[in-house]
This record gives C-alpha cells, sequence and structure tokens, in this order.
C-alpha cells in the first residue's frame, strides 16, 4: 500500500512539472499583460460584465495582452473585450466539477489541473491585477498576490479592485478591524490597493507602472553597460604585464 502511494505521488509530480513547463513555454512571448478577475455566474446583462468589457477592451486598445481564467462570466467578457480589440486573450482555465466552461473568447488557452500552477502563471506573466466582483476564487487570487507583494517575494504591481459598491466593505474591514482594531497589518500594506469604478485609471495606473518598470529596466542595462565597460578596461590594463 505504501509502495503504490509513493508511486502516485511520484507521477503526480511529473504531472505538476509538465504544467509549469506547458505555462513558461506558451506564455513567455505574451508581452505585458494584465490578469483580470471576476464572478463566473456573471451574465451578459450583468452590469459588471459591461464593465469588465470595457476595461479589458481599453487595456487592448493600448497594447496589453489579457489574462483570464478562462470560464463564463466576468472572465468570457475580459477574454471578449479583449479578442475582439485584436489582442491576445489568454484562458488559464482549471479542471472542475461545475462552473468552469472554456469561453470562446480565448485565443491561447492553457488547461491546469493544480490550482497553484495556475497561480504561478497569473503572477509571473502580469504586469498588475484587476479584480471585479467575484467568489472565492477571485478573493484568493487577490488575497496571494498582495500577500506576495507584501512579503517582497515578488516585484510590487498594481492591485485594483474595480466595483466600490462591491469592495468597499472589505476594505472598509481591512482598514477598520485587521489594520485598527487587531492590528494585524500595517497602514502601508494598504498602499498597494486601489479602489475604482473608472476604467480610464485603470489604464493610467497600469500605464504608469509599465513606464516605471522600463525605465528601471533601462536603467539597469546602462549599469550592466557601465560595469561591462569597466571590467573591459580593467581586463586590458592587464595585458602586457609580466
Amino acid at each position: 500500500m505504501i509502495e503504490d502511494l509513493k508511486g502516485k505521488e511520484t507521477w503526480r509530480l511529473f504531472r505538476i512539472l509538465s504544467e509549469f513547463i506547458e505555462g513558461f513555454d506558451e506564455l513567455s512571448d505574451i508581452g505585458p499583460a494584465v490578469s483580470i478577475f471576476g464572478s463566473a455566474r456573471s451574465d451578459k446583462n450583468d452590469r459588471y460584465y459591461k464593465e469588465t468589457y470595457k476595461v479589458a477592451a481599453l487595456l487592448a486598445k493600448n497594447g496589453y495582452t489579457i489574462i483570464t481564467g478562462g470560464g463564463p462570466g466576468l472572465m468570457e467578457a475580459a477574454n471578449k473585450g479583449a479578442a475582439s480589440n485584436g489582442r491576445l486573450s489568454v484562458g488559464l482555465n482549471i479542471t472542475l466539477p461545475t462552473e468552469q466552461k472554456p469561453n470562446k473568447y480565448q485565443n491561447r488557452t492553457l488547461h491546469f489541473r493544480y490550482f497553484f500552477a495556475r497561480k504561478v502563471m497569473f503572477v509571473k506573466y502580469a504586469i498588475g491585477y484587476v479584480c471585479m466582483p467575484g467568489g472565492f476564487g477571485t478573493l484568493d487570487e487577490f488575497f496571494e498576490a498582495l500577500t506576495l507583494v507584501q512579503t517582497h517575494k515578488i516585484y510590487p504591481i498594481p492591485l485594483i479592485l474595480y466595483g466600490t459598491d462591491f469592495w468597499a466593505p472589505l476594505v472598509d474591514f481591512m482598514k477598520n478591524s485587521m489594520m485598527k482594531k487587531f492590528k494585524t497589518i500595517s497602514p502601508e500594506d494598504l498602499d498597494y490597493l486601489v479602489l475604482t469604478d473608472d476604467p480610464n485609471e485603470v489604464l493610467e495606473i497600469i500605464d504608469r507602472h509599465m513606464n516605471r518598470k522600463l525605465r528601471y529596466i533601462k536603467s539597469a542595462m546602462a549599469r550592466g553597460g557601465t560595469a561591462q565597460k569597466s571590467l573591459k578596461r580593467g581586463n586590458n590594463a592587464g595585458k602586457g604585464k609580466k
């Protein structure tokens, strides 16, 4: 019995590894991307379905790839906004008993069995998160990213909560209960969050972060070039000496 379990666990490791490899291979060339999360239960007449489409479409028109969980509802709206505006529309689908039916607006699709492998792809290839109203899955993705940023495990990215009427009670809980009353978080931890109802503000935040990141990259490349020149001069100065 124990040997059988060992064998199953070994094969499970190979399945996990294959999901990481496929994800890295498929997503390495998608360019600057924004991960958008939201409820799978919203239909096309829902206010936030329309809002999600607007946000994704605006980001797509300005050169951003859109990544979603690939399912129906607000994920479908985000994929539709990207695909309808000529941008890459990525769906990171997960195998679930209910609610996960891949939407037709993905033009690059991956399938995951393990949530943790899928989460890595959401974070690794996104320069920002937009969280629309959603359920436990949306909250899970949001708090996962917030924890990684807070603990400096990933480069800080914008964490945008779209929909004041939905998110304001949660933000109030974090401020009044977690921060002020129980002191389980610090005031600066909430600086990572932005609450908005404006698609244009979402674009401004993402653009500002993208420009800042590009400046960091250029600065790092310049420092690297200077270091290489200094090293080369040092090596040349040593030539001919005995």
